[in-house]
Parts: structure tokens; C-alpha cells; sequence
């Protein structure tokens, strides 16, 4: 009785062994493809800009909360969304792990933490080297160790969530808009590049934005590094987060469950 309790959770870690084995083989191509875009904008608002002058040096203290919450969020969500569209379509390699003897749910969850941990991989790359471009940041501190490590976690498992009910809910052939209808205006409005705060003059963008998951992990990370710079509250953002995660897990488990039983 005991092995067959035991056994669903030791096949969950082979499975994501293996997918944190191939995402390790996989690193430099991985990087490139989820951190390229954020650190390229670091590169011209966050030394460029300053440089010369046109924008002043203090804005990379409101830009670097949102560099690395768009590099934790899109490493996860393509993390899972793409190898699922791989897997359902041409490849057909999710049939090898429906065979597994676990529930059909725990290989989906397993996709969702595999993602969350390339997230946070992807994350930590970015941190280092931004503030190596960027230089001095202004009220950049490190004192709140928690809260960062909550809002990496919370953020991941967020846009890991979206990413499984992305990669089960789009057809293959129409997973190229989901690129530029979902996550172009995700990443314009999701407070990366401003805060939240700075929407006042704007009333009715301000409650606008709040539809965008991204908007919370950017605050998120404000918060925990930061913390000078007007964000929201702490509880209001992690609240959201833990929501946004609920409801598109139920959503991605459903439509897996669809396309698996499909």
C-alpha cells in the first residue's frame, strides 16, 4: 500500500529530473532566447539612454524591478507553452508521459515546475548582468531576501500556469500570435518599464492595467528591491498572484485534459 502511495511522486521527480537534465544540456540556447530581449532594453534605457543624457540616470532604478520580472515571466511561460505545442503536435512525445503511472494532472503540474524553476534560472542570470551594465543603481538593496524569493516563486508559478493553459488551449499553427496578441501588449502595459504608480495621471489606464498578470510581478519586485519606489501593497500583490495562479492552473489542467483525452 505504502509503494503504491509513494510511487506517483517518485515517477513526478524522474519526469522533472529529466526535463531540468535536457533544459541543462539546452542553457545557452535557453538564456538566449528568454533574456536577450530584456537585457537588450537594459543595454539602451539602462546605459545608452543615460549616457546621453536624454533620460536621467535614476531611471534605472524604476526599470530593473521590471527587467527581471519580464525575464522570470517569459522564461516561464515559454518554458512550458512551447516544448506543449512541441509535444502535442509533431513531436507526440507527451503520449510517452500520459503512459506514466501517475494522474494525468501531476504530468501537467510537473510542466509548471519545470517552468517556474527555468524562471528563476533565468532571472538570476538577468539580475547580475543588468546591474553590471546599468552601473550604481540608487535605491537598489537586497535587505528583503523573503519578499524577493516569494515574488520569484509566486511570478513563476503565475506565468507557468498561463504558459500551460497557452500551450493546451492554442492550436500549433496559431502559436505565433500568441507572441504578438498576448505577450507584445502583456509586456507594453505590465508596468516593466514604469510603475504602477506613475499611472495616476492616467486614472483609467491605471485600473486598466491591472487585468495584466505581469503588473504584479514587476510591483512585486519593486517592492522587494526597490522598496523606495511607490508600489502597491505587498499583501494586494502576492494576493493577486496566488488568484492569477489558481485560475489558469484550473484552466491549463482542463484544457490538457481535453487535448490528452482528445
Amino acid at each position: 500500500m505504502n509503494d503504491d502511495l509513494v510511487a506517483p511522486w517518485r515517477v513526478f521527480l524522474a519526469i522533472l529530473l529529466r526535463d531540468v537534465t535536457v533544459a541543462r544540456r539546452e542553457l545557452p540556447y535557453f538564456l538566449v532566447r528568454t533574456t536577450l530581449q530584456p537585457l537588450m532594453f537594459v543595454i539602451v534605457f539602462g546605459f545608452l539612454l543615460p549616457k546621453m543624457g536624454l533620460i536621467p540616470h535614476g531611471y534605472t532604478t524604476l526599470m530593473l524591478p521590471g527587467v527581471i520580472a519580464l525575464s522570470l515571466t517569459l522564461s516561464a511561460i515559454q518554458s512550458v507553452a512551447l516544448p506543449m505545442v512541441a509535444d502535442f503536435g509533431f513531436t507526440k512525445e507527451i503520449e510517452d508521459r500520459l503512459l506514466a503511472p501517475v494522474p494525468i494532472e501531476l504530468v501537467a503540474i510537473e510542466k509548471v515546475v519545470a517552468g517556474l524553476l527555468q524562471g528563476i534560472v533565468a532571472s538570476l542570470f538577468v539580475l547580475p548582468i543588468a546591474r553590471l551594465i546599468m552601473g550604481p543603481i540608487p535605491g537598489l538593496s537586497f535587505s528583503n531576501v523573503g519578499l524577493l524569493i516569494l515574488a520569484t516563486v509566486l511570478g513563476g508559478a503565475a506565468f507557468s500556469a498561463i504558459g500551460l493553459w497557452l500551450g493546451t488551449a492554442i492550436a500549433p499553427q496559431q502559436i505565433g500570435l500568441m507572441f504578438s496578441v498576448i505577450l507584445a501588449p502583456m509586456i507594453m502595459f505590465g508596468c516593466t518599464y514604469y510603475p504602477w504608480a506613475g499611472l495616476s495621471r492616467i486614472p483609467w489606464m491605471k485600473w486598466a492595467v491591472l487585468v495584466n498578470p505581469l503588473v504584479y510581478v514587476s510591483e512585486a519586485m519593486r517592492a522587494a528591491i526597490t522598496p523606495e519606489v511607490p508600489h502597491m501593497p505587498a499583501p494586494l500583490i502576492f494576493a493577486a498572484l496566488v488568484a492569477v495562479t489558481a485560475v489558469f492552473l484550473f484552466l491549463g489542467l482542463r484544457a490538457f485534459d481535453k487535448r490528452a483525452m482528445g
